[in-house]
């Protein structure tokens, strides 16, 4: 029995030896300790050894067992130091040569300015109002004065989902919205996307942005809007801009006007970007027409309020002196990175 366990021990020794890889590691554990293996066999053969040798042939059975064990897990783990020495000289990395460079994303110049705006209408006591760029007709339209046989709406052609619900084509509707749930005073902006069917050129897109304003208190007058509005002309592009208020018409308002800032390009001298007048329309305004209010249940006997409409697109391009909207859309990083 000795003799036969010293064999199976010299030649556990010589396979494992000649192993090179895991599973011929593996195929060895199983032929020589497996259920099947040399050392199981050799245990169903103590049955013919003698009761009182059975202890001393049952350790050395043990002895031999815990041997080919050692040897294998010495044996695993040189494998797994020389693969791990094989990985690293083979992913080596000379931490002398410069690494790639890290492109880090600048604010678009839209978000730049827009954070201005809430920052300067917020220091003028405004809060923001955020409302749904899918709108419902009833407050794009006919809350704010324009019935569907309104004219005005040739001019806000937008993208309809269906009769009575559009992509609005300006965030005035959420002037209603929040007159409907808030009693005067009130006073905010609402900025956000907008859709018009509008042919692309250098001044027009058919989606930008608005920052919609309201105020509806007592004694409100057409003086506070002009007052606000140049205030903040001057605080965006600096105390030498000149501006100017023209009459115009809006269903919702009235009186109502349009408020230029003089060409960034040209100062007044007529150009191709501002169609040779000199100024660039940036927002229009007025007194809120006492029907909208009282549609919102507000008795226009009592309160009046004047309102805004920022385009930022225009407002952006005249604080950056950009001539062509189109740049704000087409995701070119080297424009981007101006900023």
């Amino acid at each position: 029995m000795k003799e036969k366990l010293q064999g199976i021990l010299q030649a556990a020794k010589e396979q494992l030896a000649a192993a090179v890889d895991a599973r011929a590691l593996d195929e060895a554990r199983v032929k020589f300790l497996g259920k099947k293996g040399e050392l199981t066999a050799l245990l169903k053969g103590m049955k013919d050894v003698a009761p009182e040798d059975r202890p001393a042939v049952g350790q050395m059975v043990n002895d031999v067992r815990a041997e080919i064990e050692s040897i294998i897990d010495a044996r695993r783990q040189t494998m797994a130091e020389a693969a791990l020495a094989q990985k690293l000289e083979a992913e080596t990395i000379d931490v002398t040569l410069p690494g790639e460079e890290v492109i880090i994303g600048k604010e678009h110049p839209l978000n730049i300015v827009l954070d201005e705006l809430k920052e300067i209408f917020i220091g003028l006591g405004f809060s923001i109002a955020e409302g749904p760029e899918v709108e419902l007709d009833h407050y794009n339209f006919e809350a704010l004065n324009i019935p569907k046989d309104h004219p005005a709406r040739d001019t806000q052609d937008t993208f309809y989902i269906s009769d009575n619900v559009v992509l609005r084509t300006q965030t005035s509707g959420m002037q209603v919205r929040v007159m409907e749930k808030k009693k005067p005073p009130i006073r905010i902006i609402a900025p956000g996307r907008v859709y018009r069917s509008d042919a692309v050129d250098a001044t027009h897109s058919p989606l930008f942005h608005q920052i919609e304003g309201l105020v509806v208190d007592k004694g409100i007058r057409m003086s506070d809007l002009k007052g606000i509005l140049e205030l903040f002309a001057k605080k965006l592009y600096g105390e030498d801009t000149v501006v100017r208020f023209r009459p115009h018409h809006f269903p919702f308002t009235e009186p109502s006007a349009e408020m230029d800032i003089q060409c960034y390009r040209c100062h007044g001298a007529g150009c191709p970007l501002c169609k040779g007048e000199g100024w660039i329309e940036i927002l229009g305004c007025g007194m809120v027409h006492p029907k909208v209010l009282e549609v919102s249940g507000i008795d226009p006997e009592v309160y009046s309020g004047y309102a805004f409409g920022i385009g930022l697109e225009r407002t952006v391009m005249g604080r950056y002196k950009i001539d062509d909207i189109r740049l704000f859309y087409e995701n070119d990083v080297r424009f981007l990175h101006q900023f």
